[in-house]
């Protein structure tokens, strides 16, 4: 998303808070902590960097720059492969309660989530995906279970999206049972939600799923961009310092193409990304805002997973070990292809 000058300089921050504080060994210890992510560097990135407030107005105690901004954020976090309430709570979560409409539900948590104090969760998908809600509401109970829902173990407070509208509940009420459910990718940590006949506060009853994925795939999208663009860096500079036959592997012609095509893989994503990003601020209704989204949700997903695939084969046997980080990448890819869904209808252009 860095195609202005505050932009660009927005993720030399964060990247320079990442390189100092999210190194390999940082990640891994994120992956195996409680929270499934580095609590310490979210701190960080919220209190120094002010990541948490981009997306969120000033009125609630936000910086109010701009969902583009925020995506900045989760490019460069897909970069390293860290998954902190970022795409979670600050986004999808704060994103759910400003478009409830509802003023004092904005004014009563957003300002603690700009600060990185309290994590939202978003519970929406049923077993089969986000195109029903899995909780249902009957008045202000809701009963349930919703799946793949993004910090969903570690949130403070749970944003339900349900037949009804939108529903609030402290994530510590007796009646809500939360429970981490095993992935294929490690590094983002996915739970499922289940509601007996808990008492929630109503936060409005406007239909907001569709816009919500909109968002959904164009954070993911940045996101893919970053950790497509890390694995051919990541690639090229193996292959300078891999030897055979007497030199650089990356010296022969074969491999060079290859990664030439990576490369263009990689920008056409981040075109995609951008334009994605410039559609969610047009409006709504605009049928060519609605295929540039698409399109960034079906392209970044497949440029991610080409490229990382061609990671993998250009590392050779050490890829796929678990000393190696090709595998995480690997995974993480193949994860983001399903996360909120994929578009179902063609994307040819109308002549």
């Amino acid at each position: 998303m860095s195609d202005t000058a505050d932009r660009q300089e927005l993720a030399r921050t964060v990247r320079a808070v990442l390189a100092k504080h999210g190194d390999r060994s940082a990640l891994r210890r994120a992956i195996d902590s409680d929270l499934g992510y580095d609590e310490h560097l979210w701190t960080l990135l919220c209190e120094q960097v002010g990541v948490a407030a981009l997306a969120i107005p000033e009125e609630y105690g936000g910086i109010g720059a701009g969902l583009p901004e925020a995506f900045v954020v989760l490019e460069e976090l897909g970069r390293t492969l860290h998954a902190p309430p970022m795409l979670g709570s600050a986004v999808l979560g704060a994103q759910a309660i400003l478009l409830s409409g509802n003023t004092a539900a904005c004014e009563r948590l957003l300002p603690e989530v700009a600060e990185g104090t309290r994590t939202l969760a978003l519970c929406w998908a049923d077993e089969h995906g986000w195109e029903t809600p899995g909780v249902r509401a009957d008045g202000d109970r809701l009963t349930g279970t919703a799946h793949y829902v993004l910090d969903g173990a570690a949130a403070d407070t749970l944003v339900v999206v349900t037949n009804a509208g939108l529903y609030e509940i402290d994530a510590a009420a007796p009646e809500v049972a939360r429970s981490v459910v095993p992935t294929m990718d490690p590094s983002r940590r996915l739970s499922t939600i289940t509601f007996t006949d808990a008492p929630a506060r109503p936060l409005g009853i406007e239909t907001v799923t569709g816009r919500l994925r909109d968002i959904a795939w164009a954070a993911v999208a940045a996101e893919q961009v970053g950790a497509a663009e890390e694995c051919l860096w990541m690639t090229v500079e193996y292959t300078k310092s891999r030897v055979q036959f007497g030199r650089a592997i990356g010296s022969f012609q074969a491999l060079k193409h290859r990664m030439a095509d990576m490369y263009v893989l990689v920008e056409s994503a981040r075109s995609a990304a951008y334009r994605a990003a410039a559609a969610l601020e047009e409006d709504s209704g605009n049928p060519s805002a609605a295929l540039d989204l698409a399109a960034a949700r079906r392209h970044c997903s497949e440029a991610f997973a080409a490229v990382v695939g061609e990671t993998v084969q250009l590392h050779g046997g050490i890829a796929i070990t678990w000393e190696h980080d090709a595998h995480l990448y690997f995974k993480r890819a193949h994860a983001d292809s399903q996360l909120f869904g994929m578009p179902h209808r063609p994307l040819a252009r109308p002549a």
